[in-house]
């Protein structure tokens, strides 16, 4: 068996920490085919590269395809948790951009209401919108008209999933009253994380095959609500909470690497339940929960 896979990434400051890692840009991804189709694995590809490397190159890519898909785009990863999940989604609608939706979305949701646009992270894109008449000002801005329930909430909960695992989990308290981003002024706290919350982010993530995501999560009334998957979170709270990813994500290639000589792992454990709504058990503590 080898020792350790070979490694090709477009992100070399998300790659930092793992070993034999060789960098190539992501404008010069043709010009290494060879050496892309070789590697074990692929690192942290732009979402534009994600064809060609999987579907022409047939390269094995980390993070998956689908953490990429459900981690960018907010209407896609909120229909597959509908489908799978819909307890624990706050009301949605998806439709199109124009005056009919957004009377149906006042009617049905009333305000205040939240709009994002699909595609956006770090609070930037999201409104909270008070009138009917101010959401149909804002409707000429967007494509898809995306409008969520209004959750009342002080925090909300950040989980980050690395592999198969959660690996650390924290509040994100305060920002700017309605915005709870650490860009957007929030403050980190850890401990005191519900089981529960880590639970359902492990049965989500196993059933969409995402490995690598920080999940935002909001509790109601004891009820938690998913409210979006990034597959490029932010790395502040990983700090403070001293968890090196890098060794992470070297672990789980590993295992993952077929004739590798990984890390002690039971083979008669599978990786992935076969109930897409079962949670994989931990074989350790998430790491950096207690603060």
């Amino acid at each position: 068996m080898r020792g350790k896979p070979s490694l090709v990434s477009f992100d070399l400051f998300r790659t930092l920490g793992i070993d034999g890692v060789r960098g190539v840009k992501p404008g010069d991804m043709l010009r290494h085919a060879d050496l892309l189709r070789e590697a074990d694995w692929v690192l942290f590809p732009e979402e534009w590269q994600l064809g060609v490397l999987v579907d022409a190159l047939r390269c094995r890519v980390f993070p998956s395809a689908q953490s990429y898909r459900y981690g960018q785009d907010k209407v896609q990863f909120t229909r597959v948790v509908q489908a799978l999940f819909p307890a624990n989604v706050p009301e949605t609608i998806i439709a199109r951009a124009d005056e009919v939706s957004a009377h149906d979305a006042a009617d049905r949701l009333g305000f205040p209401m939240v709009l994002k646009h699909p595609r956006s992270s770090m609070g930037q894109g999201v409104f909270k919108v008070e009138s009917r008449r101010e959401l149909l000002a804002m409707l000429p801005g967007f494509d898809v008209l995306y409008a969520q329930e209004f959750l009342e909430m002080e925090r909300d909960l950040r989980v980050v999933w690395i592999g198969d695992r959660v690996v650390t989990a924290y509040w994100r308290e305060g920002g700017d009253g309605f915005h709870h981003n650490v860009a957007r002024g929030a403050q980190t706290r850890f401990g005191d994380v519900p089981p529960e919350a880590l639970e359902l982010v492990a049965r989500v993530a196993t059933a969409l095959a995402i490995d690598h995501a920080g999940f935002d999560l909001a509790e109601v009334n004891g009820h938690w609500y998913l409210i979006e998957a990034n597959v490029r979170f932010g790395n502040f709270g990983l700090k403070e909470a001293g968890v090196d990813t890098g060794q992470i994500i070297a672990d789980w290639l590993l295992r993952q690497t077929p004739g590798m000589d990984g890390p002690e792992h039971d083979p008669d454990e599978p990786d992935t339940p076969e109930d897409p709504g079962s949670a994989p058990p931990f074989d350790d503590p998430p790491l950096a929960l207690a603060g």
